[in-house]
């Protein structure tokens, strides 16, 4: 009897996990009368979750435009001075200095982060489209990229925070590389888990990053080199985005390739 009575709700907890997997959109209407209070709740709760993820996103891209309009303004004026005034050069400067943190700080907020309910993204198809981009850029150094993807890897959570990631790092790789570049994607899918973890590598056969020196250029603004070209905010927004989906962020020395190596890791969801 007890066995018969629980049943609704052991069905309610296997169609809840297949909603955290992305196996489907919301609780089904198919539970006794006694329970459709609860499962109509949970159906708001992941449809407001959705839904002000959309508008919070939407905000932003506003708020990006009415910002970055007036310094585009403002630098256009400046472009029509003379190259030689001081202030020019000053304003110039800073203008610059505030675009940067403009697009720093939204991408830094974009970043949706870990959410309950988030279909899972395929990865090798968007890695396929980054790669592309940054063979057009690097094309005179004849950088080779190559994949070691899982084709049952997923990214729960938002496009946009898949590409800002995985295009920072790879970027980041195409700069330093001399010549390969090996992006590696593992699933990670433990007994006993509700929704598979991720394990990401990116390496590079450049100089690498000296153990003393990989606090420094993790922070915000600072470039391993400045005769490399970059605004060096790019790993600072990839940290904002690993710590918002709970991951870890490592750098150690590639084992294959010599360079360096970017490791992210999102443990499962038990």
């Amino acid at each position: 009897m007890l066995r018969w009575s629980l049943r609704p709700l052991r069905q309610v907890a296997n169609d809840l996990g297949r909603v955290e997997r992305g196996e489907q959109n919301e609780l089904p209407d198919r539970y006794p009368r006694e329970l459709s209070p609860l499962t109509s709740s949970i159906n708001d709760v992941i449809s407001n979750e959705r839904e002000q993820r959309t508008r919070y996103r939407n905000t932003l891209g506003d708020l990006a435009h009415s910002l970055k309009t007036p310094l585009a303004v403002i630098r256009g004026q400046l472009d029509q001075t003379g190259d030689g005034d001081d202030t020019r050069v000053t304003i110039a400067e800073q203008v610059q200095r505030m675009d940067d943190l403009v697009a720093y700080q939204l991408a830094r907020a974009a970043a949706s982060g870990h959410a309950t309910f988030s279909a899972p993204i395929e990865i090798e198809k968007h890695a396929e489209a980054i790669v592309t981009g940054l063979e057009k850029v690097y094309a005179a150094r004849g950088i080779l990229c190559e994949f070691e993807i899982d084709a049952q890897a997923r990214f729960y959570g938002e496009t946009g925070d898949l590409l800002e990631l995985l295009g920072n790092l790879l970027e980041n790789a195409f700069k330093w590389a001399k010549g390969r570049v090996v992006l590696q994607v593992v699933r990670l899918n433990p007994i006993g888990t509700r929704r598979p973890g991720l394990d990401i590598c990116v390496d590079d056969d450049g100089p690498g990053i000296p153990d003393d020196k990989v606090e420094t250029v993790l922070k915000r603004g600072v470039r391993g080199d400045e005769r490399v070209q970059g605004h060096g905010i790019g790993l600072a927004i990839v940290q904002d985005i690993i710590k918002s989906y709970r991951g870890h962020l490592s750098v150690e020395r590639s084992p294959e390739l010599g360079g360096t190596r970017f490791h992210v890791r999102f443990e499962a969801t038990r």
